[in-house]
Formats: structure tokens, C-alpha cells, sequence
């Protein structure tokens, strides 16, 4: 009985991370998709685990959130909503910041938060922010219907004007999710080392809303303070999206652009620096 090497057996399939640090290597995720879905499921399912009112908690977040925008932005303070129905403007900015902030923070943990399954078993680590911002789009997506039902209702009494631009809704809600995307991969790299970064994320996302415009629109911003909002990637987003279905906003084709490109720049040096981390965390959390 000869024996042979381990360098001489031909394997159908060996198990190991991705060579390149530029590539998300979605051929590989692919083949996971199974985790995925179960990834996608769980989270679903224990996020309503032992509650009373289960996955209505999915409306009455931004219902309520949404009237107190309007009471203390829309009523004491007196912000601007462009012409548009208090209501439906405020909404369109909960829903989305909502899925920005939670696929932002849902990633940010990545590493740490798994690093003990990490350690005992190999998938593709892409797809523990993949399963995170597919289960908050199923957030998103129950939200979104309610903020259709306020749109159809204030169009029928002609209060907004939807146009066209509603159509590339997928595509806004996509950058949105790659900009989380590429932003807590960097942060979830990042705090294998630094703990103190995840500290200062918590509340530098609370700060981040208020640079966006969530609950105003940049149309009055002081021109002095204009530069704060062209430079913020959400803007261009936030905007086509208000004027999409509210028809109000300081849109041009310029600021999503621009968005296009600073998110898929930060996409991939996350891409970059989640690749070269996932190596060797284990040795640093």
C-alpha cells in the first residue's frame, strides 16, 4: 500500500479565506447562501423572542418616533419641511435612517460579536454583514409599505406630487446599505484592536443624524453651513428620496453622484481592511 502526501491528494474542495484583499468574493458567498438565510431568519426571530406585541414593534417605532419629530422639530421648533405634509416628511427620513444606522451597527460587531464562532468554524466571514443587512431590509421593507400608505393618501388630496424618481428606489436603498456596509466593516476591523472605537461609534451615529437631513432639509441650511450637507454622502440619497415621493427637496443628479462614488470608495477599502483583519483577529480579540 503506497503511501501518498498531503501536497499529493487531490481535494474537490478546500477550505480556506479568500486570497484577494480587494474582492467580496461573492462566488464563495454564494454557495453559503443557506447560512445566510438561517442567519436571516434567527435574527428575525429573536429580535421578537419573549415580546407581547412581536413584529408590530416594527410600526410602532417609527410611528411614535415619527410624532415626536413632528411635535418638537415640526411644532416648537418650526423647521422647515419644504411645503410637504409634516407626516410623510419626517417618516421617509425614520425609515431610512433607521436602516442605515442599524445595518451600521449591526456590522460594526461583526468580529467581536462572533468571534467565538469565528474561531471553531469556517464560512465566508462576508456573510455575517450580508445576513445582517438583508434582516434589517425585511425591517425596512414593513416600514416602507407604511410610509406608502401615507403617500398614496396625501397624494390623493393633492398635498404631494410623487414622480419617476421612485424608481430608483432600489438603488438609493442600495447605496444606503453598502455605504453601512463598507463603514462598519472598517469599524468592526478597526475594534479588534481599539475597543474604545465602538464607543465612540455609538454616539457618533446619534451625532451623524443631525448632520443629515432627516428631520429638515437642506434648503435651509445658512449657506455658511451649506458645505456641511454637500459633503455628507447620505445627503444626495435622503433628498432624491423625499423628492422621489414627496416631490420637495434640494435635489440634483450631481449630489447622488457624488454619493455613488464616495460610497463605493469607502466600500472598497472596507472590502480591503475586513479582508486583511479577518486573517488574523483571533490573535487580537
Amino acid at each position: 500500500m503506497s503511501l501518498h502526501s498531503e501536497t499529493d491528494q487531490n481535494w474537490s474542495q478546500v477550505i480556506g479565506s479568500k486570497n484577494s484583499l480587494y474582492s467580496l468574493n461573492l462566488k464563495e458567498v454564494w454557495r453559503y447562501k443557506d447560512l445566510v438565510y438561517m442567519l436571516v431568519k434567527r435574527d428575525f426571530l429573536t429580535s421578537f423572542k419573549q415580546t407581547i406585541l412581536g413584529p408590530l414593534w416594527f410600526f410602532i417605532n417609527p410611528i411614535f418616533t415619527t410624532i415626536m419629530y413632528v411635535i418638537v422639530f415640526g411644532n416648537i421648533a418650526n423647521l422647515s419641511t419644504d411645503g410637504a405634509p409634516k407626516i410623510p416628511f419626517y417618516l421617509s427620513g425614520v425609515i431610512l435612517w433607521n436602516y442605515f444606522s442599524s445595518c451600521l451597527n449591526g456590522t460594526s460587531n461583526v468580529f467581536r460579536g462572533n468571534a467565538s464562532i469565528f474561531g471553531k468554524v469556517y464560512f465566508p466571514r462576508l456573510v455575517m454583514p450580508l445576513s445582517i443587512v438583508i434582516s434589517n431590509l425585511m425591517q425596512f421593507a414593513v416600514q416602507f409599505a407604511l410610509l406608502i400608505s401615507f403617500v398614496v393618501y396625501y397624494s390623493i388630496e393633492g398635498n404631494i406630487q410623487p414622480n419617476l424618481w421612485i424608481l430608483i428606489t432600489p438603488f438609493l436603498i442600495v447605496l444606503m446599505a453598502a455605504f453601512a456596509m463598507g463603514m462598519g466593516m472598517i469599524f468592526s476591523s478597526m475594534t479588534t484592536k481599539y475597543k474604545d472605537l465602538s464607543m465612540l461609534l455609538s454616539f457618533g451615529v446619534s451625532l451623524y443624524m443631525y448632520v443629515t437631513p432627516v428631520v429638515y432639509p437642506t434648503s435651509m441650511l445658512p449657506e455658511k453651513y451649506r458645505w456641511i450637507g454637500e459633503i455628507n454622502p447620505l445627503t444626495g440619497i435622503f433628498e432624491c428620496f423625499k423628492y422621489a415621493y414627496l416631490g420637495v427637496g434640494d435635489f440634483s443628479i450631481g449630489m447622488l453622484l457624488y454619493s455613488t462614488i464616495f460610497i463605493s470608495i469607502v466600500l472598497i477599502i472596507g472590502t480591503i481592511i475586513f479582508n486583511k483583519v479577518e486573517k488574523s483577529f483571533m490573535d487580537t480579540v
